[in-house]
């Protein structure tokens, strides 16, 4: 069974009000856009399509999003004029200006929204402009103005996301995932041997996949305090988060190193090591007191019993690996790996740990 199903996409009470603003938005444009003087009320489709490109979860994804379709568009319109100046758009000229518009896209400023929109504003113009192409770019980039400055607005105005408690909820779901991997690693070595069970000799993408999941989230609740007037209210230093983050990051790595090491031992897969069947017991107490860790490094309560244990425990493991020295190096590689990446572990989250108390204490 798959321990990180918390990863699979859902509805969430952020994403919902994300839809609830983008529609507001757009009727609010809809209903903006014929009040605009001169030519330009002539195109009122274009305000709603602004105020939905520009709506994003965090504000400052908005502003930046809304700027790049803006670039993109103002630099389009601009390539569209010149071959109006040259001449009426026929095959070579739309086939041309197209190709400039898709090579100067590829400057990295502009984004993937500006990227998309500058070749796409020149095709319009030249196309759907038709003998008032002039009056139909200005109607254009106005009418997106204005429908990217409601969708600024309401995302402003309607309850500005701060995802904080997010990005906590996912490291803390993710650490009791990686304490919940060890505990399946360290059962299985001591239900049999071989052991039957395999899930947990899959997961090594799947915890690869969450930590990447966990620091996008975090990045993402960074980007959410900018420019938000509620971040001067729900203050956060998300530096702490970031070094759990990085911490969190090295405990996976060292955790797919173990698994993918035990596995190899047990199916000689991804490669063949030797695993003496009399360091399971030694191997399986150090890992799930490794596990225990972990549990109290995501709880409340005091973490330094659960290290002093494990600690214990890694050290009988080595005194399991000093009684096999006779079968030689390739009997205890595995073992000596293991212990290895455990001790690393348990260096990776004291140290956080010690961190975190002198951050409380300055």
């Amino acid at each position: 069974m798959n321990r990180l199903g918390w990863l699979k996409p859902s509805v969430t009470r952020s994403r919902l009000l994300l839809a609830c603003k983008a529609a507001l938005a757009v009727g609010i444009a809809w209903v903006v856009a014929p009040l605009m003087p001169g030519v330009v009320d002539e195109y009122p489709y274009y305000a709603p399509l602004g105020a939905l490109l520009s709506m994003h979860s965090t504000l400052k994804g908005s502003a930046k999003y809304g700027l790049q379709i803006l670039a993109g568009l103002a630099i389009g319109i601009l390539l569209a004029a010149i071959v109006l100046v040259v001449g009426a758009p026929n095959f070579l000229t739309i086939s041309l200006v197209v190709a400039v518009g898709v090579l100067i896209g590829s400057m990295r400023w502009l984004g993937a929204p500006g990227q998309e929109y500058l070749p796409i504003a020149a095709l319009f113009v030249l196309i759907v402009g038709g003998q008032d192409a002039s009056g139909y770019a200005i109607g254009y980039l106005v009418q997106m103005i204005v429908g990217i400055a409601v969708g600024l607005l309401v995302n402003l105005l309607v309850l500005p996301p701060l995802t904080f408690d997010s990005a906590v909820q996912k490291a803390s779901r993710f650490r009791r995932s990686l304490s919940r991997h060890l505990n399946d690693v360290g059962t299985a070595l001591t239900e049999s041997w071989p052991p039957t069970r395999e899930d947990w000799a899959s997961q090594n993408d799947a915890l690869a996949a969450a930590a990447a999941e966990v620091r996008e989230t975090i990045h993402l609740a960074d980007d959410s305090r900018k420019g938000n007037p509620r971040a001067k209210i729900h203050k956060r230093n998300l530096e702490a988060d970031y070094e759990d983050l990085a911490a969190l990051e090295n405990v996976t790595f060292h955790i797919r190193d173990l698994t993918e090491v035990l596995a190899g031992a047990v199916w000689g897969k991804p490669f063949p090591v030797e695993l003496p069947a009399t360091l399971c017991e030694p191997l399986s107490e150090a890992i799930l007191a490794v596990a225990d860790v972990l549990d109290a490094w995501d709880g409340q309560a005091d973490p330094q019993e659960p290290i002093n244990h494990a600690e214990r425990s890694i050290e009988r493991l080595h005194a399991g690996l000093d009684e096999h020295r006779s079968g030689g190096p390739a009997s205890m590689s595995a073992g000596a790996t293991v212990a290895m990446a455990l001790q690393r572990i348990l260096a990776t989250v004291r140290i956080r740990l010690e961190g975190a108390r002198a951050g409380h204490a300055d």
